[in-house]
């Protein structure tokens, strides 16, 4: 009876595992067509990331109730209880990356100018090379436990940072120059900070992995080089 609660319980932890996986991969495809969307304002492509949103949704929902439903029937404790709470963690984060893409797709629509010009999306794509980057390592810590991997993404978030700041002053620079560039502007800061959010949510990812893995929070406090904060300029909730 024991080795058979034993199985029924590896095999839930193996399919919330597979969710996860799943999760990931559309979240970082989404991603990348967001941003590609953005870079040749593409509708069509700028739909597909708005409709796709929604599988990641369920996905999410599935894997919250594959969770309460695994706690409540195998009583799961100790590093045990920590893999099922680091996974329904997990999915939460990657929901939230998969709005955040599915926010920049819906600016899109409002980008008909011929502003963009290559250095400013040069910003954008490197910042999301950098997020796509660490999303992918910390997929990779989670499913495979690794611990170094996962600090080293806690780690980088403040690459991400460090771009997120310098496209902002090139922003601020160009809305300086120009009033008609304001509105335009304003729609790549809220771009550019989803991107930057996206990055929190993979360091999220890292130190949840670290608590599954060592059984405690991280103690240390978490780098930040994001300044745009304290400037007062709304972003996509």
């Amino acid at each position: 009876m024991m080795d058979h609660t034993h199985k029924a319980f590896d095999s839930d932890l193996q399919e919330l595992g597979r969710m996860v996986a799943e999760m990931g991969g559309l979240a970082e495809q989404q991603i990348v067509d967001a941003v590609d969307a953005l870079s040749r304002r593409d509708l069509t492509v700028a739909q597909r990331v708005i409709a796709g949103d929604t599988r990641i949704d369920v996905l999410q929902r599935e894997v919250e109730a594959r969770a309460i439903l695994t706690i409540a029937r195998r009583q799961p404790m100790a590093v045990d209880l920590r893999e099922v709470v680091g996974s329904l963690r997990i999915s939460n984060d990657l929901e939230r990356i998969g709005d955040l893409a599915k926010n920049i797709a819906k600016r899109v629509v409002a980008l008909d100018s011929e502003f963009l010009t290559q250095k400013v999306m040069r910003g954008v794509e490197h910042m999301t090379e950098l997020v796509l980057s660490q999303i992918k390592d910390v997929l990779d810590a989670y499913a495979r436990r690794d611990l170094a991997k996962a600090i080293g993404v806690w780690r980088a978030d403040e690459g991400v940072d460090a771009v997120n700041n310098s496209l902002f002053r090139e922003l601020l620079t160009y809305m300086m120059e120009d009033p008609r560039n304001i509105g335009i502007c304003i729609h790549l800061l809220f771009c550019a900070k989803n991107i930057e959010r996206m990055g929190d949510h993979a360091t999220n990812i890292a130190e949840t992995v670290y608590y599954m893995i060592e059984g405690r929070a991280l103690a240390d406090e978490r780098p930040k080089g994001d300044t745009t904060s304290s400037t007062v300029v709304p972003f996509d909730a």
